[in-house]
């Protein structure tokens, strides 16, 4: 059964943004502030079972859109739908990015696949013109920003 174009049901597809009230936003001044904002989100309770990420949506002038968790992993990682992570940015109309995570282990060490999914979305934020200023790497007790550590 071939369908022609007119039997077709074609939908028209809308983007409708409004955006929030600047005065009321949260501005973004460092990692450490990133932290602070991200543990007031987060049920801190969880951080010590089973690994998170989080997104943090920013403008251009690093106000706080909003902060999203984008998976919920097990004790050894979790694994991030980076589609989600950039669909939430355009969505929201940010303009960059800062994506956080959990090691339950409560070890500060990037581990290789953290490292790679930092360079996945580093790549992936230059071609849709975002900029990814911070992946963190939460604890109960401390944090370690990738940015602060100069990208190693």
């Amino acid at each position: 059964m071939t369908n022609s174009l007119s039997e077709l049901q074609l939908h028209e597809v809308e983007i409708h943004y409004k955006r929030p009230v600047l005065n009321d936003k949260l501005k973004i001044k460092s990692s450490e502030n990133s932290v602070r904002l991200l543990r007031q989100f987060i049920d801190t309770k969880r951080i010590d079972y089973k690994e998170f990420f989080w997104v943090l949506l920013l403008n251009n002038n690093n106000q706080l859109l909003g902060i999203s968790e984008i998976a919920m992993g097990t004790t050894n990682g979790v694994t991030v739908n980076i589609k989600e992570v950039f669909q939430l940015a355009l969505l929201t109309n940010a303009t960059s990015i800062i994506v956080a995570h959990n090691h339950p282990s409560g070890k500060l060490t990037a581990s290789d696949s953290d490292k790679r999914i930092t360079q996945k979305l580093k790549k992936a934020s230059k071609l849709l013109d975002l900029t990814l200023l911070d992946h963190l790497i939460i604890t109960s007790e401390d944090f370690m920003s990738y940015s602060d550590s100069k990208w190693e």
